[in-house]
């Protein structure tokens, strides 16, 4: 999800614009991506949470980071990019409250509660459709990621085993994931593409549905 504060006024100049980050960013995306995958890796395994440092934990963590918590990190990332193409400042932080929320929770109770930070957006003017457009980025990133996960799970050495079961769940994470940001409620991205486009957000929600369809049948 994002979070964008903005004004209206007189539109910037259209320029090329490269993509900008900071030291601070980088470190927060890092620590945040950490945090999200260790607490998804005791949600999935009851060992991991018994022995956070064991064998167990590690493997678990290992595939969380590279299916949960890429998809995560990935999704508010490509707010950020779509936000710096219109000229906006944007970077993301993370909330470090609710990362040891997340990893408390899942440690303890194997519960997950998500959410590791947002992307903060700011400048001088923004429209309803480039709001749009930077909200529906992260859903797309996921519906992308679950693609690519789709595909590799064609490939015969992948169909069996701890692989499959790894692929598998970033198929379904990134679903979920697109799936749960696009609800037209809150502070959800799916709020903000609901008011620029009816048609887009009906489009997008569609994608999401088939795409589960054509996995899970």
């Amino acid at each position: 999800m994002d979070s964008t504060i903005y004004t209206i006024g007189t539109p910037p100049p259209k320029r090329k614009v490269s993509i900008r980050t900071s030291s601070t960013e980088l470190q927060h995306l890092f620590i945040a991506w950490i945090a999200i995958s260790f607490a998804f890796a005791f949600v999935l395994s009851y060992s991991a949470r018994s022995n956070p440092f064991g064998e167990t934990a590690i493997i678990y963590f290992l595939v969380s980071l590279f299916t949960v918590g890429i998809g995560f990190i990935l999704h508010e990332l490509a707010h950020k990019v779509v936000a710096q193409r219109y000229n906006l400042w944007a970077e993301f932080r993370m909330s470090s409250t609710m990362l040891m929320l997340a990893v408390g929770m899942a440690y303890l109770w194997g519960v997950l509660l998500a959410a590791p930070g947002a992307v903060y957006i700011s400048g001088s003017y923004i429209t309803s459709k480039q709001n749009g457009h930077i909200a529906v980025a992260g859903p797309l990133m996921n519906v992308l990621l679950a693609t690519i996960f789709m595909l590799i799970a064609t490939q015969s050495v992948f169909v069996e085993g701890f692989w499959w079961y790894a692929i598998s769940l970033g198929v379904q994470i990134n679903l979920l994931l697109a799936a749960l940001n696009m609800l037209p409620f809150s502070i959800l991205d799916g709020r903000k593409v609901f008011a620029w486009s009816k048609t887009a957000f009906a489009g997008v929600f569609l994608l999401i549905i088939l795409m589960g369809v054509m996995w899970w049948i």
